[in-house]
């Protein structure tokens, strides 16, 4: 029986999920160090600043570590200038790789995107072909070759990619949070009908599962994850609406409409160089269906802690109705 590895370095582990998985590490007894631009509300007693893009100071971090996690990475829909993309997660998957071969390093856990299967792609599985349809898509197909190369030169080695489809929980200020903002507010309006399904995944749930990879043997083993069954557009909206205590009439305009709304949302982000709760790029993902295949996560026998619809009325509870919990 293998050794579960204990040392344990996660870079972006000062961000939303980052934070999450390190707490979940702790809990299971690993030591965990922390590496990110940003120093750790959370744990700074554990934390390295430093960038991905630092080859040499990534490396020096990694010395004495058996995992490395690699959550950093640019992620955000208006990400300028794009070549961002690829210099953090590109060429940052690289100098992890590095750091692993310089450092005797044998197992990588690397945290991917759904992004990579495109829109409108079904219900696509791990075997799906890659249709990025975003630079932010197509820098990370490009990182999942660079570690499964790395993987592939050495049987012992342990690579587990997993790939989330959009992850929300309590503190995300991502495109969840932005939605439950406007359901909030009561000025939401539903573009397009509200039958497209969205694959979700609960940053606790998720957390849990990328420490649970650390149980896997060698080899490459690639996971989508998603909480299930997924839930239509109008259903999370029905669910936080009744969660808000507010009727479930909702306002709805075309996709059409919702779309060139979406387009001067982004031109008036490029005259006033402000970032805006909603834009084109939003607008499509919203009305797109988003549904990942995860029967392969089921078949691991990792058994999430919590339901889809829980997850929602948790996050809402902690950002939306904080009096409720005192």
């Amino acid at each position: 029986m293998d050794v579960v590895p204990k040392r344990v370095l996660v870079t972006g582990g000062s961000g939303f999920m980052g934070t999450r998985l390190v707490a979940a590490l702790l809990e299971a007894d690993y030591a965990v160090t922390i590496y990110d631009k940003q120093q750790s509300k959370a744990f700074p007693d554990m934390c390295i600043v430093g960038d991905v893009r630092d080859k040499a100071a990534l490396a020096l971090a990694c010395k004495g570590m058996e995992v490395i996690y690699h959550l950093a990475a640019e992620h955000a829909d208006d990400v300028r200038p794009t070549s961002l993309y690829y210099e953090v997660n590109v060429k940052g998957a690289e100098h992890v790789v590095h750091a692993a071969v310089l450092q005797g390093i044998h197992r990588i856990v690397f945290t991917s995107t759904v992004a990579l299967y495109g829109l409108n792609a079904g219900i696509p599985d791990e075997e799906f072909p890659a249709r990025p349809f975003n630079e932010y898509g197509t820098s990370k197909l490009q990182a999942e070759q660079i570690f499964r190369y790395w993987a592939s030169e050495d049987p012992t080695r342990s690579l587990v990619i997993v790939r989330p489809a959009v992850i929300f929980g309590e503190g995300n200020r991502g495109n969840v949070f932005n939605l439950l903002s406007q359901i909030a507010s009561g000025h939401f309006i539903m573009v397009g009908k509200g039958a497209n399904r969205k694959s979700m995944g609960y940053v606790e749930n998720i957390s849990a599962f990328l420490a649970y990879a650390l149980t896997m043997a060698p080899g490459t083993h690639v996971y989508n994850y998603a909480d299930k069954p997924d839930l239509t557009a109008a259903e999370l909206v029905a669910i936080a609406r009744l969660k808000l205590h507010q009727n479930n009439r909702t306002l709805r305009v075309p996709y059409w409409i919702g779309l060139a709304g979406g387009y001067l949302f982004d031109l008036a982000a490029f005259v006033t160089v402000r970032q805006f709760p909603i834009s084109s790029i939003r607008i499509k993902k919203f009305c797109a269906g988003t549904q990942i295949a995860a029967d392969k996560l089921s078949e691991t026998g990792f058994i999430p802690r919590y339901s889809l619809e829980q997850g929602l009325k948790r996050m809402i509870a902690a950002d939306f109705q904080p009096d409720s919990q005192k």
